[in-house]
């Protein structure tokens, strides 16, 4: 690795908690470690994420542990304690941590003996229940007994005693222990946080357990944040400050629609890393980081079969020339009659590669027409992304950008967005049907399009008309007729029709069955 730090700054990593959901920390490491060769002086972790801490004290490099996740079926780590239901409420717990151990373990290649016996300063939180106390851990004092004991979540995992003594996951103490970096000297902090802070209190007893670790985390979290901004703050006043040195810290920060644990689904695991993967990369973009190298397209397939998934899709509306508001650009289209309507195939070729990216793309042709482009013309290219995670993960969007000429050769770009959210009332299928579109002069990429919107005046010539599409119901039925497989197998296109539909559903229920649980399970 070649790391490219300033003054000899001494620099913390710190892998915090957050359940399943730190297979997004894994990808972000792959990002941060490999591709962007950052080197750290000290390393932390507590519950879910020191996991991934064993496996770099171990020599795993970024892409590896990421990989690992990659091929962990979440359903090997579940063990169901049948005794527990026979007590009803005096059980220990819901399941154990048995198949961590005898499964899991040993498919990350977990060895002890390398982890106890490295070199890098690293740090492993866990709780002592017997004591009341935090309990920080370097790698030679480590065992299996006490990296169980660093996940080991009251009720839903039995505490490990060992010399008489309870340990449990230190998340109620800290969730990301900033004070343990500080207290080693760091000047730089660099803190993966993926536990939730949206404040959104739902009903139920899972809900309200989670809800209840994500109070201590997120207040403890902050409590120290805030301790060292008043730090920084008494420093350039050149007053006392509490550490006596200026300390920085970094946060990637991501909303990931996985369960802490309630999550049976390999895709979207492997779908949560390689999100950290896109994320990183495009936190360091921001940062001012440069990649020193890639690691390319997300490497590991969950399954080997090349399978084929295609449907026809067709959208029909209004739109008006050089206006920029989609609802105006959609009546007053409608008044002058300038309709707007295409006629897509959308082929997803690899439904293994269509799943677990977070990008959700496939290749999309065919034609479009209308009064409003003087003609029917071919799609030239076409992309299409089903139901993309954003920021807020409750939130997902499906875009349409096709690249196609006009009768005198113009080249111009269809951009078009569905936004999936739970607005009051019934709304699943206004918006899974509704497009905010919009007709581009030129062929418009993504980012040129985002650069542009930064630009009134630039975009206001850049856009040539705007308005609104819409699935009709007849033409949905006819849709569900076109639905296509291709497979070596029967089994195979089985499994792919399956997959993509848990894929769509599931992302249906992040928005929509949010009170049952936060993100789909399955």
């Amino acid at each position: 690795m070649v790391d490219r730090r300033k003054n000899d700054v001494k620099r913390s990593l710190i892998l915090a908690g957050g359940g399943l959901k730190v297979a997004f920390q894994a990808g972000a490491l792959q990002v941060w470690l490999d591709e962007a060769g950052l080197e750290f002086d000290h390393v932390d972790a507590a519950s879910g994420g020191v996991f991934n801490l064993a496996m770099l004290c171990q020599g795993k490099t970024g892409t590896q542990i990421a990989d690992s996740w990659r091929r962990l079926d979440p359903k090997d780590g579940v063990h169901l304690d049948a005794n527990a239901f026979l007590k009803l409420f005096y059980a220990q717990s819901l399941f154990t941590l048995d198949n961590y151990r005898d499964r899991v373990f040993p498919a990350w290649g977990l060895d002890w003996n390398r982890i106890q016996a490295t070199k890098l300063e690293a740090t492993f939180n866990v709780y002592n229940f017997s004591k009341h106390e935090l309990v920080v851990l370097e790698p030679h004092d480590m065992n299996e007994d006490l990296l169980v004991a660093g996940v080991s979540l009251p009720m839903w995992f039995p505490p490990v005693r060992i010399d008489d003594q309870v340990y449990v996951d230190a998340v109620y103490a800290t969730d990301a222990n900033l004070e343990e970096a500080i207290r080693r000297g760091a000047d730089e902090i660099w803190v993966i946080w993926t536990v939730s802070d949206r404040g959104e209190w739902r009903d139920g007893f899972v809900a309200q357990y989670f809800q209840i670790i994500e109070a201590s985390a997120v207040a403890n979290y902050r409590a120290i944040r805030r301790r060292i901004e008043r730090n920084n703050a008494a420093l350039a006043n050149g007053e006392h400050s509490e550490f006596g040195r200026p300390i920085t810290v970094k946060e990637l920060k991501a909303d990931v629609a996985l369960h802490y644990l309630v999550d049976f689904s390999q895709d979207r695991l492997v779908e949560a890393v390689n999100l950290g993967v896109k994320r990183a990369r495009e936190w360091c973009l921001e940062n001012g980081i440069p990649l020193v190298r890639t690691t390319g397209d997300y490497p590991v397939e969950v399954h080997e079969a090349a399978t084929r998934l295609s449907f026809t899709e067709e959208l029909k509306g209004f739109v008006t020339a050089g206006e920029l508001d989609f609802e105006r650009g959609a009546a007053e289209g409608r008044k002058n009659g300038t309709n707007l309507q295409f006629k897509l195939t959308i082929t997803v070729d690899g439904v293994n590669r269509f799943v677990t990216r977070p990008e959700h793309d496939a290749a999309a042709v065919g034609t479009l027409q209308g009064v409003a482009l003087g003609g029917e013309f071919p799609v030239e290219r076409g992309v299409f992304n089903l139901l993309v995670d954003e920021s807020d993960s409750s939130v997902k969007s499906m875009f349409y950008r096709l690249f196609f000429h006009d009768a005198e050769h113009r080249p111009l770009t269809l951009s078009g967005r569905k936004v999936v959210r739970d607005d009051p009332g019934i709304d699943v299928w206004s918006d899974t049907t509704t497009l905010f579109t919009r007709i581009l002069r030129g062929h418009v990429t993504e980012e040129e399009e985002r650069a542009a919107e930064a630009d009134a005046q630039h975009f206001g010539q850049m856009v040539m008309a705007s308005g609104i599409l819409r699935i009709h119901l007849t033409d949905f039925l006819r849709q569900l007729t076109t639905l296509r497989v291709e497979g070596p197998t029967l089994a195979d296109r089985t499994s792919a029709a399956v997959r993509f539909g848990r894929l769509f559903f599931g992302k249906l229920w992040d928005a929509y069955a949010r009170d049952v649980l936060i993100a789909g399970p399955f």
